[in-house]
This record gives C-alpha cells, structure tokens and sequence, in this order.
C-alpha cells in the first residue's frame, strides 16, 4: 500500500464566478480607483484591505497588497483563488527611466522583467530569466489605448548607477516598479490575462527620485482618477 497521504487544501469559496481585480500596493493610489467605486463589501484578509463594488457599471473588485514583490505576489494570488479574477489589472505609479516617457503620463506595460532576480551564474541565462522561464521578460496583455513600455521590477526604490546602467543597457526597461513583475509571474502559472497601466512619477537624471515622487503624486493620482473609464473599456477590448 502507498504511504502517499493525499491532503485536501481548504481554499475560501469565490464570491463570483468572474469578477476584474485591481491589485494596487498602497492605499494612496488606490484611493483615485476606490473613490470612483460603489463599495458593496470591504474586509480585511491575510491583512490585504479587499474591496469589492460597482466601478462605472461593472462588477470589481480592489486589492491593496502593499509594496514590493512578495506583497503583490501575494495579492495576485490572493485574487486568483479567493476573488476568482478572469482578470487581473495593476494600476499605480511608477519611474521613468528614458525620455519615452514623461511624468504624468500613462503607459501600457507590454512586459516585464524582475531585474533583481538572477540565476545568470546557475543557469547561464539572462539576468530577470525565472528557473521556470526560457526569457526573462514576461508577456502581458495589451490592447492598445496607451503607448506600450517595457518595465523593469525589483524590490529596490533607490538613484543606483549600477541600478541604471543595468535597467537601461541591459534590460532596456523604460519604467521601473516594485510589483509589476510578481504579478506578472503569478499570472503566467495560473493563465490569467494581466494587463498594467503605469502613470510616471519621476524620471532618472531630473534630481532626487524620492524628491520628485513626493512632488509630483497629486499630478499622478489625479491622472489616474480622470483616465480610470478609459483604462477599463481599454481592458474590456481585449
């Protein structure tokens, strides 16, 4: 007889068979999304602030997962099982990294890689390059309502020269975050279609990153606020 135990994994019931997620890491930009949300339902699980509610019409829901790649790993998944996302959509700000890019603006991202990940010395394969991946940028979907950029991701918010030679002339990323390309991964393995709209609060060589994100949030959010209804027909022609 087999000694193999087979475990049964209790897994919180969906609340709807098909619902789009916005997985957000900080509560001040989510705050353009849930202003413009009918919240129904609000709670708090595995101490991620979930809400759910009407957004122009349609039924959402809004994960806060905070910052950086395990807390947006984490919410993603946390959408996929316990919120049954068909959908899942990454909004907030993020840096520019070349002048394709200006502050204020929004772009499509159209993939992305975790520049902090590196398996280079193991595997011989290209820093961001995931064990399980043969590439180190991930696909994402894209519809074409913005103009498509490449971002970069890694749990790191710093001036590093090293950081940007690397993201530039490596990578050639042109936006950089701290939850993209978690997200991203997660969706890869459950086949969820992801799509991220970056708005872009500070540009490498204009000064202090920390400086210019702090002075130029309003400007992002309330960008954010004014396109919000174009991001989702943009999401739903795909």
């Amino acid at each position: 007889m087999s000694n193999v135990q087979i475990i049964a994994l209790c897994l919180p019931s969906c609340y709807n068979e098909y619902m789009k997620c916005f997985i957000i890491a900080m509560e001040k930009e989510a705050a353009p999304v849930i202003a413009q949300t009918d919240v129904k339902h609000e709670e708090k699980y595995c101490n991620k602030h979930i809400l759910r509610g009407q957004l122009f019409g349609e039924e959402v829901a809004i994960v806060v997962c905070g910052v950086g790649k395990v807390n947006a790993a984490t919410g993603a998944q946390l959408a996929i099982d316990k919120l049954c996302a068909d959908k899942i959509i990454n909004i907030g700000v993020a840096g520019g990294l070349n002048s394709s890019v200006k502050v204020g603006g929004i772009y499509s991202v159209s993939q992305c890689v975790q520049y902090d990940f590196d398996l280079t010395q193991l595997n011989g394969t290209e820093i961001g390059t995931l064990d399980e991946c043969e590439e180190n940028y991930i696909k994402l979907a894209f519809n074409g309502a913005y103009p498509a950029r490449n971002l970069a991701t890694g749990d790191r918010f710093n001036d590093s020269k090293t950081d940007f030679e690397l993201l530039t002339k490596e990578l050639k990323a042109d936006i950089r975050d701290m939850e993209c390309g978690a997200i991203a991964q997660v969706c890869m393995h459950a086949n969820v279609p992801f799509y991220s709209y970056k708005i872009i609060s500070d540009l490498a060589g204009s000064g202090s990153t920390t400086e210019q994100y702090l002075k130029n949030l309003s400007l992002c959010f309330n960008a954010m606020e004014r396109e919000l209804e174009k991001i989702l027909k943009d999401i739903n022609n795909g």
